[in-house]
Order: C-alpha cells, then sequence, then structure tokens
C-alpha cells in the first residue's frame, strides 16, 4: 500500500476513533436525527446518484431508483425505533434486601455502542448494502462511527455517497476506504471493534479469521454463500407445476440472479414435466466482468461433477452469459454435499429430482446453513409442506411459504441472516431493525447515580 494510501486509512480511523465518544453521548433523538438527515440528503441528490449508478453497475435506472428508496426508508426506520425506544431496551430492577440469594443492589442494564464499526461494501446493491446500506445504518443508529471499505464495482457512486452522507452527520461519523490492502489494514487495527460483510464464502471467511486472530479479536457479521432451496411439494406440483416453474426461473434470473436470496437449488417430483414449463430469457449484463468469470467458474464446476448434466440454457447476452437449468437425480444430490454447497452467483440453478420423501428428507438434511429455504405447498391440506417447513428452520434464517425469497423487505420481524455459511454469526441479521444489535454492547450499572447514567436510563 502506497505512503498516500496508508495516510488516508490512518485519518479516517482517526477520525472515526475520535467521534466515538461524542456518538456514544449524543441522545436517541441527535441520532435519529442524524439518520433522517442523511436519508433527506441522499433523496435530495437521487437525480446525480442513480444515474452514476446506472453507469458503473449497469443496474437498470427504475431498479436504482427503487433501491434508494428502499436505502432512504431503512434510515428513517432506524430512526423512528430509536425515538420510540426500541432500538435501545432497558432493564431496571430496585434494590432488594429480601432477594433469594442474598440482598441485591440496585441494577440497571442498557446497550451501548460497540465502537467504530468497518463495513466492506457489496457489489449487488450499490445503494441498499453499500456506503449508506443497512450495515452503516444500523451502526449509526446503535451510536458507532463507521469505516466503508468501498467495492470496487462502483467507487464513484461509493465516493459521492459517502460525500452527501457525511456531510449530513458529526465530523468522522462517516469515513471512506478504497482497496484490498487498506480494508485489511483497517480491520487488523485495534480502533475497530465490529465488522460488517456482505460478499463470497472465500473472501469473507479470510476476513473472518483475520478478525478472530487479531490480540483483541473482534466480531465479525458476515453475510456470505446461499443457494436457497426451493421444495415444490407433489400436491403443489399436481395443483399448479407449470406456475412454480414459472415463478421459479422469474425468481432466479431477476437482476441476472445477483441476488444474495437467489433460488439457486429447486428440489421437484418431476424433472422432466418442469423442464417443459422453464423457459429461460436473456439475462441482463452482469454487474463486474469479475462476476461474469465467477459465474462461469461455477457453472462449469457443478456440471462437471459426475451425473449433473445441463438441461437447459437461455439465449447469451453480449458478453456471452447465458441463464441455465442443470439437473440431477436426488440420491446424488444428498451423497455430493460440494452440490449443495457451490453459488452460482448468477442466472443459473440447479434442478433436483426426487422420487420419495425420503430422497427429499435426506437432501434437506445434506444442505449447509442458507439465508432462506421456499416451500411450494398446495393451497389445501398438505401434510409434506408441514415437514419441510420443520426441516429447512433447522438451516436457514427465513422460511417462504408460497412465495419466492427474491425481494427482502426492511421491518422489526425481518431475519436475514442464518447458520454459516450463510453467516458467520447465525443469532444475527443484517436487514430489519435488529441489526442493529450487532453493533450494541450491553452493561449492567450497580448503584451508579442518575448523573452517571446513560441517556437511557
Amino acid at each position: 500500500m502506497s505512503d498516500k494510501a496508508l495516510h488516508d486509512v490512518e485519518s479516517v480511523l482517526a477520525a472515526a476513533s475520535a467521534a466515538r465518544t461524542p456518538l456514544r453521548r449524543a441522545s436517541l433523538e441527535q441520532r435519529a436525527g442524524w439518520l433522517e438527515a442523511a436519508a433527506d440528503a441522499l433523496d435530495g441528490a437521487a437525480e446525480e446518484l442513480i444515474p452514476l449508478a446506472h453507469a458503473e453497475t449497469h443496474l437498470p435506472l427504475p431498479r436504482l431508483t427503487g433501491e434508494l428508496g428502499r436505502t432512504t426508508f431503512q434510515a428513517r426506520l432506524f430512526a423512528q425505533g430509536l425515538r420510540s425506544g426500541e432500538l435501545a431496551p432497558v432493564h431496571v430492577e430496585p434494590a432488594d434486601p429480601d432477594w433469594g440469594m442474598g440482598p441485591k443492589p440496585a441494577l440497571r442494564r442498557a446497550l451501548v455502542p460497540i465502537g467504530p464499526v468497518l463495513v466492506f461494501a457489496a457489489s449487488n446493491f450499490p445503494f441498499a448494502f453499500s456506503v449508506f446500506g443497512g450495515d452503516t445504518a444500523s451502526a449509526l443508529a446503535a451510536g458507532c462511527p463507521v469505516v466503508v471499505k468501498a467495492h470496487p464495482g462502483h467507487p464513484e457512486l461509493s465516493r459521492r455517497t459517502a460525500a452527501v452522507v457525511a456531510a449530513a452527520l458529526p465530523e468522522g461519523a462517516l469515513g471512506l476506504i478504497e482497496g484490498v490492502e487498506a480494508g485489511v489494514t483497517a480491520l487488523r487495527d485495534a480502533r475497530i471493534k465490529a465488522v460488517g460483510f456482505t460478499g463470497s464464502t472465500r473472501g469473507g471467511r479470510a476476513l473472518f479469521d483475520i478478525a478472530a486472530s487479531r490480540p483483541e479479536p473482534i466480531p465479525f457479521y458476515g453475510e456470505l454463500g446461499s443457494v436457497n432451496p426451493v421444495v415444490v411439494t407433489p400436491a403443489a406440483w399436481a395443483e399448479r407445476g407449470g406456475d412454480i416453474a414459472t415463478g421459479w426461473v422469474g425468481s432466479l434470473t431477476l437482476g441476472s440472479g445477483q441476488f444474495c436470496t437467489n433460488p439457486g437449488v429447486v428440489l421437484v417430483p418431476d424433472a422432466d414435466a418442469f423442464l417443459k414449463s422453464v423457459e429461460l430469457p436473456e439475462p441482463g449484463r452482469m454487474l463486474t466482468s469479475g462476476l461474469e468469470q465467477g459465474y462461469a467458474d461455477a457453472v462449469t464446476a457443478v456440471s462437471g461433477r459426475p451425473e449433473v448434466a445441463v438441461a437447459a440454457e437461455g439465449p447469451a447476452n453480449e458478453e456471452g452469459v447465458r441463464a441455465s437449468v442443470l439437473r440431477v437425480r436426488a440420491d446424488v444430490a444428498a451423497a455430493d454435499p460440494e452440490l449443495l454447497e457451490t453459488e452460482m452467483f448468477g442466472p443459473a440453478g440447479l434442478l433436483v429430482e426426487y422420487a420419495s420423501t425420503e430422497e427429499l428428507t435426506a437432501v434437506l438434511r445434506a444442505l449447509p446453513g442458507q439465508l432462506t429455504g421456499t416451500v411450494q405447498a398446495a393451497t389445501g391440506d398438505d401434510p409434506l409442506a408441514a415437514e419441510v417447513v420443520e426441516l429447512l428452520s433447522d438451516v436457514v434464517g427465513r422460511v417462504v411459504y408460497n412465495d419466492w425469497p427474491t425481494g427482502v423487505t426492511v421491518s422489526g420481524a425481518q431475519h436475514h441472516g442464518g447458520p454459516y455459511p450463510a453467516s458467520t454469526a447465525p443469532t444475527t441479521t443484517s436487514v430489519g431493525l435488529h441489526a442493529i444489535s450487532r453493533f450494541q454492547r450491553p452493561v449492567t450499572y450497580q448503584g451508579t447515580p442518575e448523573s452517571a447514567l446513560p441517556g437511557e436510563l
């Protein structure tokens, strides 16, 4: 890393460290106001930012317009949660001389900011999972300064977004760094106290290991890989098989398949009939050439495994990228877990045909951790669906019933995470109001006078 780059990283880290105390001491109302000011600033800059995002990512303007709206909505939702007290819960217990294990002192428990947070921005959502995405908004809501490592897929947008947002926040509350070395340097720095990451399993695991091996290990909240299985029950297939196949293709190829909730594996009772209803569209341009190559490599790796066949291909786009459906039997998939671990990040899916309930359940039990699992069930009585829901609940963070996993609403009940490798912290979410808990730390105050307590207490 050059001397200038190292100086830039140090300047951002120093500013974040200096901002730690002022942000911690700010009232919930002040934090809410900052989030709303940042959201207003982004909305005001939409005419500049959306075309810039389009130029760098090739994503369509309507999609980017909606995504920016989602981004500012979630910031305002966090502000609302701060004002209501929902996001700053406290537990107050008076002294009790007759407590069962002996006299109990007065205890007050509150959540405090964990400290400066390092956020690794994602490529596929240049607003909602990038500079001012959910990780950043939730960390700021918690009262933590944020250092964002920009994604190289949209550098100019990252710089402009950071400038717009930082101008609406206290000094040092948001800083931007760029480059792999800069990100690793910041990750190793003792001033960083937690990390938010969205990206590949390989890259995320490497960073997770660095975070864990520091002299002071820190929490690493990584959203990594997921194939988001879909189970079509025999009763659902008999009821509306063609519609299910069409719906799966639509969800699979949405955004050229570049969603973390892309339903990359579908388990069906009749693969031949399913394929007759599959019409693969020409995909849009992918975000980067690196993702194009990664997609091609993953499809080659999966299709090259024993007894996996290419069952359908769609027309190629100008870059030569095609949507594909690969096919394998359930007994083969259950015996070869790597098939169920490979995320083909793009418009390709693996069609798994099961011949019995036993074969279906064997595949579900072989699944690694997932962000989502979907059940396509009959609208009437479907006992198998309840069993599938139970099996999926063991390995996924969100069970989807007679719907599709693409599209993750932001709300208090949302959970976007799951057992490894879907995430590195399965008890937490990266979307929704509970995302704030990743960047809060509980502290109990014993016999502390009111003048020394946090504002929430």
